[in-house]
C-alpha cells in the first residue's frame, strides 16, 4: 500500500510539473537598415510596436548616407552577429545574401502588393516604398525666372533653363543652379553611378524594357547614346557648386537646395522628410533627366530596397520579424508610419494616406500619368556601381574629358562582361 501511494504521490507530482508551462523567453528583432532619412521614423515605430507587442522588442541599426552598408553586414555575418531582418536592393543583393533569405510567400503582406520580390519563384522581398527620382526644381525659383518646368521635356529646353538661370544667379540668390554630388569620399557616389546613370539604362524605353542595361553586361554600350548620356551628366556638374561637387556630403547636396541656394537637385523623393526638417517652404517636382532630344516627362520609378527576413535566425524570430512586416504593411499604425512620419509612397494597396512631400506627391501624380522608367543598376554585380563606376563619374568632375568617360565605362562594363 505504501508502494502504491508513493507511487501516486510521484505521478501527481510529475503531472503538476508539466502542468506548467515554461515561461517563454523575449523575442528580439534586430533590424539592419540603410536608409538615414527615415532611421527617426522607423525608430520610433519600432519603438511603439515593442510597447504594443507582449514578448517582441524591435531594435533598428541605420547605415546608410553612403556608408559602406554592404560592407557592414558582410562583418555581421563573419562575427556571427546577422540582423533578423535587413535590406537588399536587387539581384546583386540577391545573389549575395539568398542563402540567408527566408521564404515569405505566405505571409500576410504579399497579398496586398504586385511589387514583392521573387526572383525565383519565392517571395523573399518586401517592398519598402515606391520610390521615384529625377531632375528636382525648386517651383518658386523657376517661377521667378519665367520657367514653366512643364516645358523641360528635352535636352535642349533644359539647357536653355540652366542657362538663364545661371545668367540670373545674383538676382535669384543663387549659388548654382543645380545641386549635384559624386565625390566617392564624401559618400555621393550613388547620386551619379546609380541614380544619374539610370538614365541611361532606362530613360526613352517602356518600364520592362531592359535591353540596354543588359547589353551592358554583356560588355555592349551604345556609344552614340553613352555620349549622349556623358554630355548631359557633364552639363550637370558645369553648372554646380564644385565644393560640393567634388567635396560635399549628402547632408552639403539636400541643404544647399532646401536654402534655396540652388534652382535644381539630383535626387529623389526620399528627401521629403528632411526638407521638412531644414525648413524648406517652396513648391517642388520633378521632371525627367532628358539627355536626348526626344520629349520625355517620366520618372524613374521602382521598389528602390526590399526588407528580407534572415532564414538563419531562430523559427521565433523569424515568425516574429514577419509579423512585424506585416503590421507595417496592414495596420493603421504601419500606414502613417510609412506615410505621414517617414514621407513614403507605399507599395500596398490598402493605403489610403497620400503622402505630405511635394516630391512624393509628384511621384504619386507620375505614377497614375504612367510614361515612366524602371531601376536597373541594382542589378549590376556586388560594389560595382560604387567601387568601379564612382571614380570614373568623379573623374569626369575634375577633368572634363567626355571621351575618356565613355572609353572608362565601357571598359568597365566589358571587364565585368568578361
Amino acid at each position: 500500500m505504501r508502494k502504491l501511494l508513493s507511487l501516486v504521490l510521484a505521478a501527481a507530482f510529475l503531472v503538476g510539473l508539466t502542468a506548467v508551462p515554461a515561461m517563454a523567453e523575449d523575442v528580439e528583432v534586430k533590424v539592419f537598415q540603410l536608409k538615414v532619412e527615415i532611421n527617426e521614423a522607423i525608430t520610433a515605430f519600432a519603438k511603439r510596436y515593442s510597447e504594443a507587442t507582449d514578448g517582441v522588442t524591435v531594435t533598428v541599426e541605420t547605415l546608410g548616407g553612403g556608408a559602406d552598408y554592404g560592407g557592414a553586414l558582410k562583418a555581421k555575418m563573419a562575427s556571427d552577429s546577422m540582423p533578423d531582418i535587413f535590406m537588399i536592393e536587387g539581384i546583386g543583393g540577391y545573389e549575395l545574401w539568398k542563402d540567408y533569405l527566408a521564404d515569405m510567400s505566405d505571409a500576410d503582406w504579399v497579398k496586398d502588393t504586385d511589387l514583392y520580390y521573387a526572383p525565383e519563384g519565392k517571395v523573399v522581398g518586401f517592398p519598402i516604398g515606391i520610390e521615384g527620382f529625377g531632375l528636382g526644381y525648386n517651383a518658386e525659383i523657376l517661377e521667378k525666372a519665367g520657367i514653366d518646368p512643364a516645358t523641360l521635356t528635352t535636352l535642349s529646353a533644359t539647357k536653355a533653363a540652366f542657362e538663364k538661370l545661371d545668367g540670373m544667379k545674383d538676382e535669384l540668390g543663387l549659388d548654382s543652379v543645380v545641386s549635384v554630388g559624386t565625390s566617392v569620399s564624401g559618400g555621393l557616389w550613388w547620386v551619379t553611378s546609380q541614380h544619374v546613370f539610370n538614365a541611361f539604362y532606362a530613360g526613352y524605353l517602356d518600364y520592362n524594357d531592359s535591353s540596354v542595361h543588359d547589353n551592358a553586361l554583356k560588355g555592349e554600350l551604345d556609344k552614340e547614346r553613352l555620349t549622349a548620356f556623358a554630355n548631359y551628366l557633364k552639363m550637370l556638374y558645369d553648372y554646380s557648386n564644385p565644393d560640393i561637387l567634388v567635396n560635399g556630403n549628402y547632408d552639403a547636396q539636400i541643404a544647399a537646395f532646401a536654402q534655396g541656394k540652388t534652382a535644381f537637385i539630383t535626387q529623389g523623393n526620399w528627401i521629403d522628410p528632411s526638407m521638412k526638417q531644414l525648413g524648406a517652404t517652396f513648391k517642388m517636382g520633378f521632371v525627367s533627366h532628358n539627355f536626348l532630344e526626344q520629349e520625355s516627362t517620366g520618372l524613374y520609378i521602382a521598389p528602390p530596397s526590399y526588407f528580407v527576413v534572415n532564414a538563419k535566425s531562430s523559427p521565433e524570430k523569424q515568425k516574429a520579424a514577419i509579423d512585424f512586416l506585416n503590421h507595417m504593411a496592414l495596420t493603421e499604425d504601419g500606414h502613417k508610419y510609412m506615410v505621414e512620419e517617414a514621407g513614403m509612397v507605399p507599395a500596398f494597396k490598402s493605403v489610403k494616406l497620400l503622402p505630405p512631400g511635394d516630391f512624393s506627391k509628384a511621384l504619386v501624380e507620375a505614377n497614375a500619368r504612367g510614361g515612366n522608367y524602371n531601376w536597373y543598376f541594382g542589378q549590376n554585380p556586388d560594389g560595382f556601381n560604387q567601387n568601379t563606376l564612382g571614380p570614373i563619374f568623379e573623374l569626369l568632375a575634375t577633368d572634363g574629358d567626355v571621351e575618356a568617360f565613355v572609353n572608362d565605362v565601357t571598359a568597365a562594363f566589358q571587364s565585368i562582361a568578361k
